[in-house]
């Protein structure tokens, strides 16, 4: 449901004529370095090739009019430019408003409205989808009403609508990723200075399988805020024998000398976990980089045994997925990618084993928790932008 068919969905909802434009903004994989981002640290990730389609045209008049193909049910959401406010009713839709709200604030005003119809084909939750809304509606904003704005401070705008309108205290990662991805490229970021470099990802032999748990997570709803208020507790405590400004500024050497400020048991466990975790992402880029996959699949495996222990940011089911990846022949590691709580694994596979790998681990997954899984071989894929 491409770029035509696209036009066509639009123009079944709002009726065809004037300025009909479209736009994309991919979904993102984390492949090593989670929870980190609001910890100061580095991260891996890459963009999809699917993600969130926006098709829009102006109005002349200050409504704006949203249909989600994904949630035809709702039918066409009305609200105004003038009414930019969170809604808990209004779902989805608070997403979008909350870029307008956050562009608004940064002196962007928007002087019309909008008909504005969104595809989505990100498979489950824990790929982005929330980030990838942000992104393609900031991309949409640019494009009609020339705002100055690149592509980073876009991702920045989505980063700051999700903190401060939808609640969702997360880092930059996912907006930059969706914002700045490169087909066939991971990006090395620095999520406390956001310099990055792009990393090509050539896993001669392998794929990386993305495998739905079909456990939906809601992370407002999750543990996520209290994980990061435990870290910002370690750094608190931490701060009395050191001069820090975040976990990983530390090196996990220099948290054995100073762990034992921390008060918190808990809050140890997760500074011990985002620490550890920013070596364990350096180690695998350099591994990447030196075309030694068996390293890089092995740091993968290593952090979801810390997200699952150290971090306890999966569940169940998730565990199931990554214990039975694990034990597959050919596959050189897996963990829980994503928010946490639910989603997406990512796997490392070798090619001639991934019928086998999604047969065994699809079976025992289904016998132990009833559920279906999905698997999906990753294409990675450009950043956002217009497509017509």
């Amino acid at each position: 449901m491409i770029n035509g068919n696209l036009k066509a969905g639009f123009e079944k909802i709002f009726g065809k004529g004037g300025d009909i434009r479209g736009f994309f903004a991919p979904g993102r994989v984390n492949l090593i370095g989670e929870h980190i981002d609001y910890n100061g640290g580095h991260v891996f990730p890459c963009a999809l090739s699917v993600g969130n389609y926006c098709v829009a045209r102006a109005r002349n008049d200050d409504k704006l009019c949203f249909y989600s193909e994904n949630f035809k049910k709702g039918g066409v959401i009305t609200t105004s430019i003038n009414d930019l406010v969170f809604d808990s009713t209004l779902g989805w839709t608070n997403y979008p408003k909350g870029v307008m709200w956050a562009f608004d604030k940064k002196g962007m005003k928007m002087t019309h409205g909008f008909d504005i119809y969104i595809y989505g084909n990100i498979p489950g939750s824990g790929l982005s989808s929330s980030a990838a809304m942000e992104v393609v509606i900031g991309v949409m904003l640019k494009d009609y009403f020339g705002f100055d704005v690149s592509m980073q401070d876009i991702a920045l705008i989505g980063q700051y609508s999700e903190n401060n309108f939808n609640g969702m205290n997360c880092g930059i990662m996912d907006q930059f990723a969706s914002a700045m991805g490169k087909k066939d490229h991971a990006i090395f970021l620095d999520c406390s200075t956001l310099k990055y470099e792009y990393v090509p990802l050539k896993l001669v032999g392998y794929k990386i399988i993305v495998t739905n748990s079909n456990k939906p997570h809601s992370l407002c709803n999750s543990h996520y805020n209290d994980r990061r208020k435990e870290c910002e507790e370690a750094v608190k405590d931490l701060q009395t024998v050191v001069d820090i400004k975040n976990l990983c500024q530390l090196t996990p050497e220099q948290f054995d000398k100073y762990q034992n400020v921390i008060k918190s048991p808990i809050s140890k466990r997760r500074a011990f976990f985002a620490i550890n975790e920013e070596k364990r992402t350096k180690d695998a880029v350099e591994a990447l980089k030196k075309n030694d996959i068996e390293t890089f699949g092995k740091l993968i495996k290593e952090a979801g045994t810390s997200l699952r222990y150290d971090y306890e940011a999966t569940c169940d089911e998730i565990d199931v997925l990554v214990d039975e990846a694990n034990k597959q022949l050919g596959c050189l590691g897996s963990r829980e990618t994503g928010g946490g709580w639910g989603g997406n694994t990512v796997s490392i596979v070798k090619d001639d084993c991934i019928d086998a790998f999604k047969k065994e681990v699809g079976m025992v997954y289904k016998k132990k928790t009833g559920l279906k899984a999905d698997f999906y071989s990753l294409e990675i894929g450009d950043g956002g932008r217009r497509i017509f």
